[in-house]
């Protein structure tokens, strides 16, 4: 997991969340849920990338899977979790917490949990929203977390977004009020604002030097464990292509796709990596 000359830096956590091109809150409005079946199913051969190049990298990781995939996929989830991998629950059917009732929430991340323990035989630990959609108008989601057995959420981007984000939230690792732990996506601190440093689109649109730059000042500067994440299909640029999106949507969605798994590769060289639960459950 150490990289040579990184052996005095801290370990940071990288993640994947396992959903499919289609399945993504950008096209909530344009392919309706009752037609994913329908749909060519790309997530378990780009997943398969992932698990390779992990493992020649020698890196573990966390993987936050849907419900609605592992149903359909379970000897995915039996190799993400033979091969010493972190499973963890990213809901079931990647609804934004945001537009769920309390009720509905709870039902939902409680129903994957039990899939992917069924599954897998490992307790799930770890619990992240999808599009980090826990904020400041469902304060009940982080008692739903701990209530149906998780020990951490990894839910929140302390930045301002037009999608997620609760901008004045803790930078790093703290504790609830009812003690579950919550792990925010990592920002660095620049002219007393918090800029987007770990993964998803941005790292697809942005200069490589950028998120090492950042990434390097939260380990040095900060001396604080970064947490990083990306999905299979930023890796897949033959997935379909939507054509009824905004262009806004088209270039989030779409821009570098063929240029990711490259940077990803540099990432993993450049910095140590680790689980989840080992780089901070252990630490809190």
């Amino acid at each position: 997991m150490n990289q040579p000359g990184l052996n005095s830096a801290p370990n940071n956590a990288m993640t994947v969340d396992v959903e499919d091109y289609f399945q993504v809150s950008a096209f909530e409005d344009i392919i309706a849920r009752d037609q994913w079946d329908a749909l060519p199913l790309r997530v378990e051969n780009n997943t398969y990338r992932i698990l390779e190049l992990f493992e020649q990298k020698k890196i573990k990781a966390t993987f936050f899977t849907l419900g609605w995939v592992a149903e359909r996929c379970p000897g995915l989830i039996k190799d993400i979790v033979a091969q010493g991998h972190e499973l963890a629950n990213h809901g079931y059917s990647h609804q934004r917490a945001t537009q769920m009732s309390q009720n509905d929430f709870r039902e939902d991340i409680a129903k994957a949990k039990t899939i992917l323990e069924d599954l897998s035989g490992v307790h799930i630990k770890g619990y992240r929203a999808p599009s980090y959609s826990i904020d400041k108008t469902n304060p009940w989601a982080h008692d739903e977390i701990l209530e149906t057995g998780h020990s951490y959420s990894s839910s929140i981007v302390p930045i301002h977004h037009d999608l997620y984000g609760i901008p004045d939230a803790p930078r790093f690792m703290y504790r609830c009020e009812n003690g579950l732990l919550e792990i925010p996506i990592t920002t660095v601190r620049v002219f007393d604002k918090n800029l987007p440093c770990g993964g998803g689109g941005y790292f697809r649109m942005l200069p490589y030097w950028v998120f090492r730059w950042g990434l390097r000042r939260v380990n040095k500067v900060d001396q604080q464990s970064a947490i990083f994440y990306f999905h299979p299909w930023e890796i897949d640029p033959d997935q379909p292509r939507q054509t009824n999106i905004d262009i806004k949507t088209q270039v989030r969605h779409y821009l570098n796709l063929g240029k990711n798994q490259r940077k990803i590769t540099t990432l993993l060289d450049d910095f140590n990596w680790d689980r989840v639960d080992r780089v901070f459950l252990d630490a809190a």
